[in-house]
């Protein structure tokens, strides 16, 4: 069954449902053991989501262009008690419908069924093999939970014959970039259908990130082995995206040199919904171009709308872009970017 090609949406709405979470990872902001107010969106947002989300579908259905997709993200999304009945309305509605989640509740038969029921893909966080992951992650005998639930899920999707894509995520860092490919190859042996990858961020946990940031060397290593990596991983039937402009950048990162964007067409693409119904460009510039639900009669009115704030108030976050999807991280290209040209 087709899976889809690896490509990017052509609009994608990342929703922040929520800011609580059950793991210990001690470079998230949302870290179980951080002492602050956990909010969840409200259900009247939600309902005005919705609405302008069915509209927009139904705009799009009208003229031939493919759905938005709607992406739950927390904290834990697959915690948050409502996300099957949403994601059931926004399906009915023509919008397509995925989750990224560190895949703790996967373990109940009940939450699988309704995983192949109610998504249409499914990004699980994975950061490295055994005990590691665990440590990363605060989740005693994670990996090989975490492992036996996706060998489950493979297994129940071929039975009921669902069109689910399965994910995989990982955060790259100092000390688990090495076992990367090995990671890759045991993933596709799994059934995963596509890989993915970042580098760990400093923004949240800059503590954690001074012992954990990549080191130029590792990058490009790496890419130097990707080649070899992405076709065996195709032997598999696996894909690993992320295009060659995406590695440049993680190259730019580890060296320190800013990567500031002029122009990324904000809200034509990319949507991101806080868990406060603030509706951004991105995670973030919600303070400096962010818009209540309430105050949006229409999606395709945001782009016209988050150029004028651009032009009043350049969000300092624009300086040095950390909006992953902007460099391509979602796309699919069988080639890796010269070294040379990122350093």
């Amino acid at each position: 069954m087709d899976r889809g090609a690896g490509c990017e949406p052509p609009l994608l709405v990342l929703v922040r449902v929520t800011t609580a979470c059950n793991l210990a990872c001690g470079f998230c902001a949302y870290d179980r053991r951080l002492r602050f107010a956990r909010v969840t969106l409200a259900e009247a947002a939600l309902e005005t989501l919705f609405d302008l989300l069915a509209s927009e579908a139904a705009r799009r259905h009208r003229i031939g262009e493919a759905p938005p997709l709607l992406s739950w993200i927390g904290g834990e999304p697959l915690r948050w008690r409502p996300w099957a009945t949403w994601s059931r309305r926004a399906r009915a509605a023509r919008i397509r419908v995925s989750a990224t989640s560190n895949g703790t509740t996967l373990a109940d038969p009940r939450v699988r069924a309704a995983v192949l029921a109610e998504l249409d893909e499914l990004t699980l966080s994975l950061d490295a093999e055994g005990a590691r992951f665990d440590g990363l992650r605060g989740w005693p005998g994670g990996a090989e939970r975490l492992e036996s639930s996706i060998r489950e899920l493979v297994r129940e999707r071929a039975a009921v014959g669902s069109g689910l894509k399965l994910r995989v995520n990982t955060v790259l860092m100092r000390s688990t970039i090495a076992g990367y490919p090995a990671l890759a190859r045991r993933l596709a042996g799994l059934g995963v259908d596509e890989l993915c990858f970042n580098a760990l961020g400093g923004r949240d946990r800059p503590e954690f990130h001074v012992d954990e940031a990549l080191l130029p060397r590792q990058l490009e290593a790496l890419a130097a082995e990707m080649p070899r990596l992405r076709e065996d991983l195709a032997m598999q039937d696996c894909r690993l995206i992320g295009g060659q402009s995406y590695l440049a950048r993680l190259l730019r990162a580890a060296h320190g040199t800013p990567s500031p964007i002029a122009e990324c067409e904000p809200g034509t693409r990319f949507l991101f919904v806080d868990e406060h119904g603030r509706v951004a460009p991105c995670a973030f510039t919600g303070d400096e171009y962010g818009i209540p639900l309430s105050a949006i009669g229409a999606l395709s009115e945001l782009p016209a709308r988050f150029r004028e704030a651009r032009r009043a108030r350049c969000a300092p976050a624009c300086a040095d872009c950390p909006s992953t999807q902007v460099f391509g991280k979602f796309a699919v290209d069988s080639t890796v970017m010269a070294v040379a040209e990122a350093t």
